[in-house]
């Protein structure tokens, strides 16, 4: 049974998806790519911010922004990697856009990014309650 038959535009839910899937996780994978073809740059970054080992810091930066995305995209382990997707925009958040310490013209942009992260993960939870749709390696 169609968890979703009130979306179902005539079947085009799987689809719908499939389209949310990737389009989630496109900024994540074109913005992870450099940090990992520039490793060092990437713990640099992860120094500046006063983030605890910020070699390990990097690594994980990397996986959620490289390998996650694939995961989420081709449907592999859907739900669990959509929460921990969820807590890790969230963390960024916070760590790299905590834009109730800054003053001045750098509030106004970091507010934006705060935000977009805590929608970004909202739609990570949808994802959890969705499921990854039929054209998945879960197909759920």
């Amino acid at each position: 049974m169609n968890k979703l038959r009130y979306l179902d535009f005539g079947g085009a839910t799987p689809l719908m998806l499939l389209i949310a899937r990737i389009a989630l996780v496109a900024l994540f994978f074109i913005f992870g790519l450099p940090k990992l073809t520039g490793f060092s740059g990437t713990v640099q970054y992860m120094t500046m911010l006063n983030v605890p080992a910020p070699t390990l810091a990097a690594v994980v930066a990397v996986v959620m922004e490289v390998l996650a995305p694939i995961l989420i995209a081709i449907g592999f382990y859907t739900r669990p990697v959509a929460i921990v997707f969820a807590l890790y925009t969230l963390g960024t958040g916070f760590i790299g856009h905590p834009y109730w310490t800054m003053t001045g013209d750098a509030v106004q942009p970091n507010m934006i990014n705060f935000w977009k992260n805590v929608s970004i993960a909202g739609a990570f939870l949808l994802l959890v309650v969705a499921g990854p749709g039929r054209f998945s390696l879960d197909r759920h």
